[in-house]
């Protein structure tokens, strides 16, 4: 009898090991096929799904973290800071928003300080606002701002999502020359733009609509005649780079303007 414990005892102990070892083993999933975590932790694509597992396919063009969401077959961004989305285009080897962005923060500014230009331009920043000089979502860019000679660190997230960037000078210089002697054209928006500055083309989906600008003592000037985008690169104590598209083609990514003065972002993807 002694002997039969024995046996069943044994038995029933080498079950629980068993069990024991599975559960540690196993990973839970979700009913999309993917680990608890439903998207990538990044907004790049970069991001890689694991490599047994192939998700939907309505999940698998979506990478989110905690504030965006982007998805590559739509070609849309959503900022989940605030809720608004934006279309993205690839140009090239670059995704570019095809939007300005409108991330309400200190120093940024709707034109002639009505709102409803923020809905048809996006918002306008001085240069620390875009670079995020109060480190807000990012310290690459701290401290960068009018009066202050800094040295950010590439690729300055700034004021945008978490694996987006403003662009630096190259960057742009890189789109620019994808439009050869025709940058204004093929950049602008096919509508929106006085008689004197000329509709674009907008060959590759970029958009450019003329959203003016704000000086520094709050006056504004420029819109429906030209179009300013702040880079990530700084020319000196009190000014940086940027572009501007007016009557003519381009005044290219190789000027300064004031850094106190309030103009237009697009984000590039990282």
């Amino acid at each position: 009898m002694n002997n039969i414990y024995a046996l069943i005892l044994s038995i029933a102990m080498f079950f629980f090991a068993a069990c024991g070892e599975s559960d540690s083993s196993v990973n839970p999933v979700d009913d999309t096929g993917s680990s608890l975590s439903s998207y990538e932790k990044s907004c790049s694509s970069s991001a890689k799904s694991s490599s047994s597992v192939k998700p939907k396919p309505s999940e698998s063009a979506k990478k989110v973290n905690e504030d965006c969401v982007y998805d590559a077959k739509a070609e849309t961004l959503k900022d989940l800071r605030d809720g608004q989305t934006y279309k993205t285009v690839k140009i090239d080897n670059q995704i570019w928003m095809a939007e300005n962005l409108n991330y309400k923060t200190d120093d940024s500014y709707c034109y002639d300080n009505n709102d409803k230009y923020c809905s048809k331009y996006g918002r306008l920043y001085t240069w620390a606002a875009a670079m995020d000089s109060a480190s807000v979502f990012s310290e690459n860019g701290e401290g960068c701002g009018y009066g202050k000679k800094c040295s950010p660190t590439y690729p300055v997230r700034g004021i945008c999502f978490n694996g987006w960037h403003i662009p630096d000078a190259s960057e742009w210089n890189r789109l620019f020359a994808m439009a050869d002697d025709s940058i204004g054209t093929k950049l602008k928006s096919v509508s929106g733009w006085s008689f004197n500055s000329g509709n674009g083309t907008d060959l590759f989906g970029f958009s450019a609509l003329p959203a003016g600008h704000r000086d520094f003592i709050g006056g504004f000037y420029g819109d429906s005649t030209e179009a300013y985008f702040w880079s990530s690169t700084e020319r000196d104590w009190y000014n940086a780079r940027y572009v501007g598209l007016q009557k003519h083609n381009s005044e290219g990514a190789r000027w300064g303007l004031e850094k106190d003065k309030a103009i237009s972002i697009r984000c590039v993807k990282d």
